[in-house]
C-alpha cells in the first residue's frame, strides 16, 4: 500500500511540474491558426478517424464561432497539442456537441443550463508518447472554463475506447452510444459531468485542475465581445480556491 501512495504522489509531482512548463495559447493569429489544423490533421490521421487530404488540415465552421476558443498547449515552447472549448447557453447553442447530439443537449438550454463543450482535443503523434500527462494537462483547459463560465454541464465527445478515461478522471457519465460524428471516419459518444455536483471531488482528486481568476481572465477574456462570465466570480487564488459558485449561493 505505501509504495502505491508513493507511486500516486509521484504521479502528481510530475503533472504539477509539466504544468510549470506549459503555455497555453489562445489562437488569434493565421500562422497560430494554420499550425493548429495542421497539428489536427496529423493527430486525426495518425489514428484513423479520418481519410487523407490533399490539403493536409483540419478546420471547421465551429473555428470562427463567437462562442469558440481555440487553444495551443505548448510545452517548452513547443506546441506539443490543442483544444477548443465551445460554450452553449440558450442564446448561443450552437456548438459541436449540440449540433451532433441535439436531441440529447437542447433539453438542458431550453432549462438555461450552461454547457461547456471541449472539443478537437488532438495531441502530436510524435511528442505525445514522451509526455504521458499531456491529455491531462490539455484537459485541464476544460475545467479552466467550467470555472471561468460559471457551468451546470461539462461534455466530451469521446471514442469507445477513450471512455474510461474520462470516467476514471472527469467523473463523466456516458449519455449514448457512439455515433457517427462529422468529419470524421470513427463514432463517437457524448459523455458529460455535472461541474456544479462534481467539480470538488475532481478537484481533490487532481489539484493541479484548479485556476486562478487571473489565468482565467487572460485565457478567456481576450475575445472582444465574446461570451463572458454568466456570474460574478470571486474566488481565493491557487492552489486553494474552489470553483466557480453561482452569484449568492
Amino acid at each position: 500500500m505505501g509504495s502505491a501512495l508513493q507511486g500516486t504522489s509521484r504521479a502528481f509531482e510530475r503533472k504539477a511540474d509539466l504544468l510549470d512548463r506549459v503555455d497555453y495559447r489562445l489562437v488569434e493569429t493565421e500562422a497560430d491558426k494554420e499550425a493548429i489544423y495542421r497539428l489536427r490533421y496529423r493527430a486525426y490521421l495518425h489514428e484513423g478517424a479520418i481519410e487523407p487530404r490533399s490539403d493536409r488540415r483540419l478546420a471547421d465552421r465551429f473555428d470562427d464561432a463567437p462562442n469558440s476558443w481555440t487553444f495551443g498547449v505548448y510545452v517548452d515552447g513547443l506546441l506539443a497539442s490543442s483544444l477548443r472549448i465551445s460554450v452553449a447557453t440558450p442564446d448561443y447553442p450552437d456548438t459541436p456537441a449540440v449540433d451532433a447530439f441535439g436531441e440529447l443537449l437542447m433539453p438542458m438550454l431550453e432549462q438555461g443550463k450552461v454547457i461547456v463543450d471541449p472539443n478537437r482535443f488532438v495531441a502530436d503523434p510524435l511528442r505525445e508518447t514522451r509526455i504521458p500527462e499531456l491529455p491531462y494537462m490539455t484537459l485541464r483547459l476544460a475545467y479552466v472554463a467550467c470555472a471561468y463560465f460559471n457551468a451546470d454541464i461539462g461534455t466530451a465527445t469521446v471514442r469507445k475506447e477513450h471512455q474510461a478515461f474520462y470516467r476514471r478522471v472527469f467523473m463523466h457519465s456516458s449519455l449514448c452510444p457512439p455515433r457517427h460524428y462529422p468529419t470524421l471516419t470513427k463514432p463517437l459518444c457524448l459523455m458529460a459531468v455535472d461541474f456544479q455536483e462534481l467539480r470538488d471531488k475532481v478537484f481533490q482528486r487532481y489539484p493541479f485542475f484548479r485556476s486562478s481568476f487571473f489565468e482565467r481572465r487572460m485565457l478567456f477574456e481576450r475575445h472582444a465581445g465574446a461570451l463572458q462570465p454568466l456570474a460574478p466570480v470571486n474566488l481565493p487564488n491557487f492552489p486553494f480556491e474552489a470553483a466557480a459558485m453561482r452569484s449568492g449561493s
